[in-house]
C-alpha cells in the first residue's frame, strides 16, 4: 500500500501530464518526483507512468490507480479534518466529573480563576460541562471516558488511572449546639466513634471511605463499625439531618465551616484518628494529564493551591 504522499504525487502528474508540472505543484525536484513514481511502482508491481521525450502518461493501470487513489484522499482528508475538529472539542469543552466535596466548594472557585486567567491572555477558557457524583460514579466515568477528568476524595488512587494531587482537606466531627457532646471534656476517642450510629453519606462516597480508612488504621483492619443511623446521597441532606437531631456526622472541614462559624454546629475534638486526606484530579491514559483543556485545568489547580 504506497503512502498516501505517493499517491498525491501520482494525481500531480495525472493533473499536470509531465513529472516537471507534478514537481512544480507539490513543491519538489523533479528527480524527487521520478524517484517517487519509480519507488511506487516497485512497490506494487505495477507500471504507473510511461516516461518520453513528449512528457509523462499514465498508463492503463496508472488511470485506475489514480481513481482509486482519488477516493482514498478524499476520505483521508475528511478523517483529518474530522479529527482536527474533535481536537478543538476537546480544548474548547470540558467534561468534568467530581465528587460533592469538590464539586460544591473548590471547583467553581477554580473555574472562575480559570476563565479570569484565560480573559487575561486574551483567549476564550474552555466551556465546562461539570457533573457532581460519589467518588465511586466518578471514577466509572473517567474509566468509561464519560468524563475528560475527574475529581476523587477517597483514601486511595484507582490504580488503572492517572491521578495527580491537587489538593488537601480534613475531614472533623460535628453535632448539633444541643448535642450532649458539645459539653464533654474529653475528645472522642476513635474506638467510640467506631461504636456511634453516625448519619454518613451513601457506600461509594469519598467521605465515607476515607473515615472508614482512617478507623481501620487506628483499630486494625477487622475494626467492628456500627451501621449509620441514616446514609444520605449528599453532604446537604447530611448537614440537615445533623442540624435536625439525628446524631452526630463526619464530614469535610469545607462543608461545614460556615456552619460551625454561625454556630449551628459544633466542632467535636478527635483523638487517635488522622482525618487528613488528598484530592486528586485523575484520568485515563499516559501519565501527563492529556493536552489541552485537561492539562490547562490541572496546571491551574496546582499552582492556584500551591502553598505560599
Amino acid at each position: 500500500m504506497p503512502e498516501l504522499g505517493a499517491l498525491e504525487v501520482l494525481l500531480a502528474v495525472a493533473r499536470g501530464g509531465s513529472l516537471n508540472a507534478a514537481a512544480r505543484e507539490v513543491g519538489v525536484s523533479q528527480q524527487a518526483v521520478s524517484a517517487r513514481i519509480s519507488s511506487m511502482e516497485a512497490q506494487t508491481g505495477v507500471p504507473l507512468v510511461t516516461r518520453s521525450a513528449r512528457g509523462s502518461a499514465l498508463t492503463p493501470a496508472g488511470v485506475v490507480v489514480v481513481e482509486w487513489a482519488s477516493r482514498l484522499l478524499d476520505v483521508a482528508g475528511e478523517l483529518d479534518a474530522g479529527l482536527a475538529a474533535l481536537r478543538q472539542d476537546r480544548r474548547t469543552r470540558l467534561r468534568v466529573s467530581a465528587s460533592l466535596t469538590i464539586a460544591e466548594h473548590l471547583l467553581p472557585g477554580w473555574l472562575v480563576s480559570l476563565q479570569a486567567a484565560a480573559r487575561q491572555r486574551a483567549q476564550a477558557g474552555p466551556e465546562v460541562v461539570l457533573t457532581a457524583a460519589n467518588s465511586d460514579t466518578v471514577i466509572e466515568q473517567v474509566r468509561r471516558d464519560q468524563a475528560d477528568v475527574g475529581f476523587v476524595e477517597g483514601p486511595q488512587a484507582p490504580r488503572d488511572l492517572r491521578s495527580r494531587v491537587v489538593g488537601r482537606d480534613a475531614l472533623t466531627l460535628v453535632v448539633r449546639h444541643d448535642h450532649p457532646w458539645t459539653r464533654r471534656r474529653r475528645p472522642v476517642a476513635a474506638q467510640e466513634l467506631a461504636a456511634t450510629a453516625l448519619v454518613s453519606r451513601e457506600p461509594g462516597s469519598g467521605t465515607r471511605d476515607a473515615l472508614v480508612a482512617a478507623l481501620r488504621a487506628a483499630l486494625g483492619p477487622g475494626a467492628v463499625l456500627t451501621p449509620p443511623a441514616m446514609a444520605l446521597s449528599t453532604t446537604t441532606a447530611v448537614r440537615a439531618a445533623v442540624l435536625a437531631g439525628a446524631g452526630p456526622a463526619v464530614l469535610s472541614e469545607l462543608a461545614v465551616a460556615d456552619d460551625i462559624a454561625g454556630h449551628r454546629l459544633r466542632r467535636v475534638p478527635l483523638d487517635g484518628l488522622d482525618l487528613h486526606r488528598e484530592l486528586r484530579a485523575i484520568w485515563r491514559g499516559p501519565s501527563r494529564p492529556p493536552a489541552g483543556a485537561v492539562r490547562d485545568l490541572i496546571a491551574h489547580i496546582a499552582l492556584r493551591e500551591r502553598p505560599a
